[in-house]
C-alpha cells in the first residue's frame, strides 16, 4: 500500500466514489480511496435507485441534474454498464399550492438545464395507464431523469476513476486520522498508514464516528427506510415501455416500475426509527451490507394508499422487503465541503438520496477542493452552516423531522417545528408575548414579524394574509421609528499590532482610516470569487469589530484564524452581544434622551461608530443598517439587552415606535438595492460581475483574491447583476426564476420582494452583459415584464440615512 497521497477518501459508496472519479477529471489522480468492505456495501447497495431532477432548491437541482446527464453516459465513458433506466418521473399535486410549487420549479429548470412541464389529469394517465388519477390537479413532469442501479453506477465510476489512476483499496478499515504540525494527515488503517494532504469523511452511516477522530460532531442522524417489491404483474409482462417514476405526497412516498414488478417506497409522516439506535444511533464496525428487520405495519397507512393510487399493485404479492439506514441532516441537504476549524479535512457525506446526489456532489466538490472554488453556489451544501448548536439531540430532532417531511410541500414562510429555541436572545419571550412569529437561521430565533393574537399565515407562493401585516411595519420605519432584535449576526473582535495587516490581506475594501470608521468589504477567494461580506469598525488603533451574517459564523472563524499570525488576536463575540436595529426618521429623537452622547450630524456621522452608554447600557452604536433610513445598530452586552430594549420602547412611544421583523427587512433593503451575502454575493461570482467595485480598492496594495479580480477585469464578464422592476401581479420574485429576451434564456433571479414604501416588485438577477430591454421574468408559468433601474428604488442619494 502507497504511503502518501494528495488526498484521501475515507468510503467507498456513491458519494466518496463520486468524488474520487472527479477528483480524478479535474486533474488529482493521487488519490486514494480506502472501503473497509466492499464498494458500495454500506447503504449504497440497497438503495431504490431515484434520479429525480425535480428538487425545490435551484443549486441543488444543478446537482442532480449533472447526476443524470452522467449515468446515461457512464458506459461509453468507462466501459462498465450503470443500469441507467430513462423513464422520467412526475410528481402528484393535490391542492393549488403544490400547483404553483411546480410552475416555480419549472421557472428554474431551463436554467438548471433540465426539462419539465407541469401536465394535467389525463396526460398523466397516458404516461401511467394504472394510476387512479381523481383528486389529482397536476403533476409536474421530468423527462431527462429516472433511476439507477446503484450498485452498477458506483462501480462503473470506481472503475472510471481507477482508469484515470485513483487506488480503490478494499477490506481495508481505517482505524483513525491524525494532523500533523505541517498541516498533513496521517490516516491509518489496518494495512498501515497513508501520509496526505487532504482527507475527506465520505463515511455515509459512519461519517460521525469518522469525524469524531478529528474532534468534529458531524451532524448526521441514520434512519431506517423502507421500500418493497412486488411479484411480477401481469400487466407489465406485455407492456413494452417503462412507467415513470411517481412521486406522491399522499402516500409519502415513490412508486415505479422494477423490471416487470412494482416498487414501492415510503416516508412515513409518523413513527419512524432511527437505524441502530439501540446502540444510539451507531453502526457496528463490522456492520456489512445490513438490513432491518421489515416492519410493515409502520409504513401501512400510507402503503394503503399507494395501493389506491396503483390498484395493480395491490394484488400482487411481496416479493421481498428491504429496510436500511440512510442517512439524513438537519436540514435534508448533504455536507459537501471544508469541515469547521479544519485545514483540508473535508466533509462528503449526509446525503438522503444519495445515488442521485453522488455525481452531482462529486464534481462540485472536486471543484471546490482541486481549484478552491465551485462552479455552482455551494452554501447550502456547506458543512459551515451548522454550529455547535446542531449537538446530537438538536440533530436527531431535525433529521427525524426531514424524514417524516420528505414529501411536504416546502411553502414559503413554513417554519420547521424541531429543533426550535437553540439559541435565543433575552428578548425571544418577551418579544413572543408582543405577538413575534419567529423564523430560524443558524440556531438563532429571529422575529419575523409581528401578528395580533390567533393570527395564523395562510402559506403560499402568492401574497397572502401576511402582506398588510408587513406594509405596517415597513410603514414605521419608513415614517417613524422601528426596533428589532437582529443579535444572530457573527461578531468578532480582531485586536493586536497585526490586526490592520490581517484584515487588509483578507479584505476587497480599504480598511478605515479613522478611529470609529466604518466599512463595508468583502472577502474574496483566491479566484476573485466572494466568500464572505463583513462590516469593519475600528474601534482603536489595534482593534477592529468585524460582522457578518448569522449563518457565516464558522466560515469567518476559520477565514480570520487560518490567516491569521501571533500578533492579531481572534476573538467570537457572538454569544456576548445582543443587537437592536433602531431605525427611522425619528430614531434620533427616540435615542438622545437616553444618552449623554452628543447623536447629531456633526458629531456621529454616518457610517461611524462609538463605544457610549444608553439608559446606562454600554452599547457599540454603529451608524449603518440593511434598511436605508436614519439609524443605529446597538450591540449591547447579551445579559443587558432586554433592558436596553425596555428603555428604548419606553423613549420611543411618543414617537409611535413599532416592533418589526426580517420580512419587513427584505422589503427594505430590496427598496434600497441592498445585496445580499448568498444570494446576489456567491462563490460563483467576483465583485465586478456583482457591481460592488464601488467596495473594490484593487490601489491599496496586495490582498487576497486582487489578481484574480484584475484578470476578470481586463478579460471581461460573462454575465453581470441588475435590479429592476417587475410586473409581479399578486406573486413577487423569489430567488430562481428564469430571465427571458423574447425566446432566449438569458439570466436568472436572485432575489426579490415587494417594496411597501414605493408600491413596486423588486428583483435582483444576474444577466448577460447585453440583456437591458424587454426582459421577462417567469413567475409560476406566466412571464412578467422586468424593467431595469439604474438606482434604488426608494433614497437614491442615501439622504435619508445621512439626515
Amino acid at each position: 500500500m502507497q504511503s502518501h497521497a494528495k488526498a484521501v477518501i475515507i468510503g467507498g459508496g456513491m458519494m466518496g466514489v463520486g468524488l474520487a472519479y472527479h477528483l480524478a477529471e479535474e486533474g488529482w489522480t493521487d488519490v486514494v480511496l480506502v472501503e473497509k468492505g466492499e464498494l458500495t456495501s454500506g447503504s449504497t447497495w440497497h438503495a431504490a435507485g431515484q434520479c429525480p431532477s425535480f428538487i425545490g432548491n435551484y443549486n441543488m437541482a444543478k446537482i442532480h441534474h449533472y447526476s443524470n446527464t452522467l449515468y446515461p453516459r457512464l458506459e461509453e465513458l468507462t466501459g462498465q454498464p450503470a443500469g441507467w433506466h430513462g423513464c422520467g418521473g412526475i410528481r402528484l399535486a393535490t391542492t393549488q399550492e403544490e400547483v404553483d410549487w411546480f410552475n416555480y420549479v419549472a421557472g428554474f429548470a431551463p436554467n438548471v438545464g433540465f426539462h419539465m412541464e407541469v401536465i394535467g389529469p389525463d396526460r398523466i394517465k397516458e404516461l401511467n395507464p394504472w394510476l387512479q388519477t381523481d383528486g389529482i390537479l397536476a403533476g409536474a413532469y421530468t423527462n431527462m431523469d429516472g433511476h439507477v442501479d446503484p450498485s452498477s453506477a458506483c462501480n462503473a465510476m470506481a472503475a472510471g476513476a481507477r482508469q484515470m489512476g485513483v487506488t480503490i483499496i478494499r477490506r481495508n478499515r481505517v482505524m483513525d486520522i491524525k494532523q500533523r504540525a505541517s498541516g498533513e494527515w496521517d490516516v491509518f488503517t489496518e494495512q498501515g498508514s497513508i501520509t496526505c494532504e487532504h482527507v475527506v469523511n465520505a463515511g455515509g452511516c459512519y461519517a460521525r464516528e469518522v469525524g469524531l477522530w478529528v474532534g468534529l460532531d458531524t451532524p448526521i442522524t441514520n434512519m431506517e427506510h423502507h421500500f418493497l417489491v412486488t411479484e411480477a404483474l401481469d400487466e407489465f409482462k406485455t407492456w413494452e415501455g417503462e412507467l415513470p417514476v411517481m412521486r406522491d405526497p399522499a402516500t409519502a412516498g415513490y412508486y415505479r416500475q422494477e423490471q416487470k414488478s412494482g416498487l414501492v417506497g415510503i416516508y412515513e409522516h409518523y413513527g419512524a426509527k432511527e437505524a441502530w439506535d439501540h446502540r444510539g444511533g451507531s453502526p457496528e464496525w463490522e456492520s456489512e451490507n445490513e438490513l432491518f428487520d421489515g416492519d410493515i405495519d409502520r409504513i401501512a397507512p400510507w402503503l394503503e394508499q399507494a395501493f389506491e393510487r396503483m390498484p395493480v399493485f395491490a394484488n400482487a404479492g411481496i416479493k421481498r422487503i428491504i429496510n436500511g439506514a440512510i442517512p439524513h441532516t438537519p436540514d435534508g441537504n448533504p455536507l459537501a465541503g471544508p469541515a469547521p476549524g479544519l485545514r483540508n479535512f473535508w466533509q462528503c457525506c449526509g446525503s438522503s438520496i444519495g445515488i442521485a446526489q453522488g455525481a452531482g456532489v462529486g464534481k462540485y466538490l472536486a471543484q471546490w477542493m482541486v481549484h478552491g472554488d465551485a462552479e455552482i453556489n455551494m452554501a447550502c451544501t456547506d458543512p459551515r452552516r451548522f454550529g455547535g448548536f446542531a449537538d446530537q439531540d438538536y440533530t436527531r430532532a431535525k433529521s427525524f423531522e426531514d424524514y417524516h417531511e420528505m414529501f411536504v410541500t416546502p411553502l414559503p414562510g413554513r417554519e420547521a417545528a424541531a429543533g426550535r429555541e437553540a439559541r435565543t436572545t433575552p428578548l425571544y419571550e418577551p418579544l413572543k408575548a408582543k405577538g413575534a412569529a419567529f423564523t430560524q437561521v443558524y440556531g438563532w430565533e429571529r422575529p419575523k414579524y409581528f401578528a395580533p393574537e390567533g393570527f395564523t399565515e395562510d402559506l403560499q407562493f402568492r401574497r397572502n394574509n401576511l402582506f398588510q401585516i408587513v406594509a405596517e411595519e415597513c410603514r414605521a420605519v419608513r415614517e417613524r421609528a422601528g426596533i428589532m432584535d437582529l443579535s444572530s449576526f457573527a461578531k468578532f473582535d480582531v485586536t493586536g499590532p497585526g490586526a490592520e495587516a490581517l484584515l487588509n490581506h483578507l479584505t476587497a475594501n480599504r480598511l478605515p482610516k479613522k478611529t470609529d470608521g466604518i466599512n463595508l468589504t468583502h472577502v474574496l477567494s483566491d479566484n476573485g470569487r466572494i466568500e464572505g461580506e463583513w462590516t469593519i469598525t475600528r474601534l482603536a488603533e489595534d482593534r477592529f469589530y468585524v460582522l457578518s451574517g448569522a449563518g457565516t459564523e464558522r466560515m469567518v472563524q476559520d477565514q480570520l484564524s487560518f490567516a491569521a499570525g501571533n500578533d492579531a488576536v481572534i476573538t467570537n463575540v457572538t454569544d456576548d452581544y445582543g443587537m437592536l436595529v433602531v431605525a427611522g426618521p425619528r430614531s434620533r429623537e427616540v435615542l438622545a434622551p437616553l444618552t449623554d452622547a452628543d447623536l447629531s450630524n456633526s458629531a456621529f456621522r454616518w457610517l461611524s461608530g462609538q463605544e457610549i452608554t444608553i439608559a446606562g447600557i454600554p452599547v457599540r452604536a454603529l451608524r449603518v443598517n440593511y434598511v436605508g433610513e436614519l439609524g443605529w445598530e446597538l450591540h449591547a452586552p447579551m445579559a443587558q439587552l432586554a433592558a436596553l430594549y425596555s428603555a428604548i420602547w419606553e423613549a420611543g412611544e411618543p414617537h409611535g415606535i413599532a416592533d418589526f421583523g426580517v420580512q419587513a427587512v427584505n422589503s427594505l433593503r430590496m427598496e434600497k438595492a441592498y445585496r445580499g451575502y448568498g444570494a446576489e454575493l456567491t462563490n460563483e461570482i467576483t465583485l465586478i460581475e456583482a457591481d460592488c467595485t464601488r467596495f473594490y480598492a484593487a490601489d491599496k496594495g496586495d490582498f487576497k483574491g486582487r489578481t484574480a479580480t484584475e484578470a476578470v477585469r481586463g478579460k471581461g464578464i460573462a454575465t453581470r447583476l441588475v435590479y429592476g422592476e417587475v410586473a409581479a401581479g399578486d406573486c413577487d420574485i423569489y430567488g430562481g426564476e428564469t430571465v427571458m429576451q423574447g425566446d432566449k434564456v438569458v439570466g436568472v433571479c436572485t432575489s426579490g420582494g415587494y417594496g411597501h414604501a414605493t408600491g413596486k416588485s423588486l428583483a435582483f438577477a444576474y444577466v448577460i452583459p447585453d440583456a437591458c430591454d424587454g426582459l421577462e421574468v417567469v413567475i409560476l408559468g406566466r412571464r412578467r415584464a422586468f424593467t431595469l433601474l439604474d438606482a434604488p428604488a426608494w433614497d437614491p442619494s442615501n439622504a435619508r440615512q445621512k439626515a
